[in-house]
């Protein structure tokens, strides 16, 4: 039997994503397609699958990133979905272990490129936001103060989104300097 969740998750959540669509996967829910906040489940065995997700340095419909998806296809996992730079691969367990991002490099600049994403957005917001509030307050419009409220908050979401990316590699980098 098939299931649509709708579930929304930040960027900065990946691994928060992830961890959900794995303990589906061990309830016997295995992840069919990805779209926007759209999660569509299928029955399966409970704990058959392991699912992971990547945000790519391409589109998942160019050159690259199909060749990217190929090669991931290509040690026995399925693509299932994408979400903008986004992709959703399952692999049976039975076929062995399944890791996108298997050193702290790798993960690190997963990270640098999530926050690569996010910084411009928080500095595309904050000046909006300044446009709006200004705009706003020389013509006494309140439809322009909302919408600058509306920035600055979107702003603040993403610095805190990137504070906690930014935790995260540093986190990782310590812990690639204990090993050297």
């Amino acid at each position: 039997m098939r299931q649509v969740i709708r579930k929304w998750f930040w960027a900065w959540e990946f691994d928060k994503e992830e961890q959900w669509l794995n303990d589906m996967a061990a309830q016997g829910k295995a992840l069919l397609s990805a779209r926007y906040a759209t999660y569509e489940f299928e029955d399966s065995q409970p704990g058959e699958y392991a699912i992971r997700l990547e945000m790519l340095e391409n589109s998942p419909d160019s050159q690259e990133g199909q060749q990217y998806i190929e090669f991931v296809e290509s040690t026995g996992a399925e693509f299932v979905g994408k979400v903008m730079k986004w992709v959703y691969f399952r692999k049976k367990k039975e076929l062995g272990d399944f890791e996108l991002h298997g050193d702290n490099a790798t993960r690190i600049k997963h990270l640098k490129g999530i926050m690569a994403l996010l910084l411009p957005l928080g500095v595309m917001n904050f000046f909006i936001g300044i446009y709006n509030l200004c705009i706003g307050i020389g013509l006494n419009s309140a439809i322009n103060v909302l919408c600058s409220v509306l920035s600055f908050a979107v702003t603040v979401l993403l610095v805190r989104g990137l504070k906690r990316l930014n935790d995260k590699k540093i986190r990782l980098e310590k812990d690639a300097q204990l090993f050297e």
